[in-house]
């Protein structure tokens, strides 16, 4: 048993150095997944500061640290099209077929993969509190507390890495994987607490955006940072957002990741 789980993870961390062997060589993507969300930032904050009541007030300096967190968030959930669109076009150039002759652990491809994944990401989450720094964000309860909610962010991002992992052996295409998750990943973060205050939405639209993992992430980022949060918050998520943070990813990590190598065995074996 545990010499399976050493090869397991010996694999695992070989497909992510392959991974990353490949960004490093085709560096677009990343440079991609930094920019779209530098622009949002740098938009959101000057273009809505002073027009948006957050917390009874519409502070420029307020709504700058509300608005930075929520786009953060927002931008490690779409990591999910990344993973998805890169295992489906390995899955297309036959990369399977090639993974499935060698004497190695099955999981170990979709681990690697979204290993290699996970380090993009961070690298993304660093940018990006550079760059809402240098547009106004402050984190105001020292740096374990700004070090745990970037965890946190970085915990959900890796999550959804997984579902981006069933979604890209579920399509038929990369152009079918990286389009199909906009048909959910924008409702999730919009019908959230990322960028408006829930409690003026409609009482089932509220709902929805209080359970809503996404929202439970955000807000205890907020939390961790000191940064300004939302109303009144009557859902269990919104009154613990960081263990909730931390159930909902753990539980997708979890389910999506033994669906995933279900879903990859099963196309190995085909």
């Amino acid at each position: 048993m545990a010499g399976a789980i050493g090869q397991s993870v010996r694999d695992s961390f070989i497909i992510a150095k392959s991974g990353l062997i490949r960004v490093k060589r085709a560096p677009g993507m990343i440079l991609f997944l930094l920019i779209q969300p530098t622009i949002f930032i740098v938009m959101f904050t000057f273009v809505f500061a002073g027009s948006v009541n957050i917390g009874g007030t519409t502070d420029r300096a307020g709504f700058r640290e509300f608005n930075v967190v929520g786009i953060m968030a927002q931008t490690v959930i779409f990591s999910v099209i990344a993973t998805a669109a890169g295992i489906a076009d390995d899955m297309r150039k036959g990369l399977v077929d090639r993974f499935r002759s060698l004497p190695m652990a099955r999981g170990a491809v979709l681990t690697g993969r979204t290993l290699s994944d996970a380090v993009a990401l961070a690298l993304t989450l660093v940018v990006l509190g550079c760059v809402g720094a240098a547009v106004g964000w402050r984190f105001h309860e020292g740096i374990p507390k700004m070090l745990a909610g970037f965890a946190l962010m970085f915990l959900l991002g890796y999550a959804f890495t997984w579902v981006g992992a069933l979604t890209g052996l579920a399509a038929r295409s990369p152009e079918t994987a990286s389009s199909a998750p906009m048909l959910w990943l924008l409702p999730a973060s919009f019908i959230s607490n990322a960028f408006v205050d829930p409690t003026r939405m409609s009482t089932p639209v509220r709902y929805m955006a209080e359970w809503n993992p996404f929202s439970a992430t955000v807000q205890a980022a907020r939390t961790l940072f000191g940064n300004p949060g939302t109303g009144a918050r009557d859902a269990w998520p919104m009154q613990h957002p960081i263990g909730a943070s931390l159930i909902y990813s753990i539980v997708i990590i979890v389910v999506f990741r033994t669906l995933a190598v279900r879903k990859y065995r099963r196309t190995a074996t085909s």
